[in-house]
Order: C-alpha cells, then sequence, then structure tokens
C-alpha cells in the first residue's frame, strides 16, 4: 500500500475516533516525553551518519555525560524506572 492510501486510511480512522469521542489526547507529560524520545533518536541518527566508515559509535561515560541535557543530569539521566505508557 502506498504511502498516500495509507496515510489517508489513518486519517479517516483518527477523524471517526474523534468524533467517537475515544481518542487519546495527549498530556502535556506524555507529549513532552515523545518530544525528547523523538528528539534523542533523531540526533543518534544523524550523528550515526556523521561519523566516518570504522569510526566508533560508542561514546564514553564521560563524554556521554557532557552530552546530557542538564534537566537530565539533575534527576539521575536514568530512565530505567519510568513507567511506560
Amino acid at each position: 500500500m502506498d504511502r498516500a492510501k495509507q496515510r489517508e486510511i489513518a486519517s479517516k480512522g483518527g477523524k471517526a475516533a474523534h468524533q467517537k469521542g475515544t481518542a487519546h489526547e495527549w498530556t502535556s507529560e506524555e507529549a513532552r516525553e515523545a518530544g525528547r524520545k523523538g528528539g534523542m533518536a533523531s540526533h543518534r541518527r544523524r550523528k550515526e551518519m556523521d561519523q566516518p566508515m570504522g569510526g566508533s559509535s560508542e561514546m564514553s561515560s564521560e563524554s556521554s555525560m557532557s552530552q546530557m541535557p542538564e534537566s537530565m543530569e539533575r534527576a539521575g539521566g536514568d530512565d530505567s524506572n519510568e513507567q511506560i505508557r
């Protein structure tokens, strides 16, 4: 199925769910988390594409801490106890 047809079907389903009142509505916390995850994935892919062939894709823990957003440093930067929705 081509992307345009798939998008059209999904759009109709979303509109129907809103009319019916059963559509998912994002809380500000859910939206924030989704944006953070998407940004991290995007930056990770971009970094992998920018690396020369044969380069190490892993960063040392010290250099990864310097790349970590300040808000994650304060929170400990560990999402292992975070509930997945």
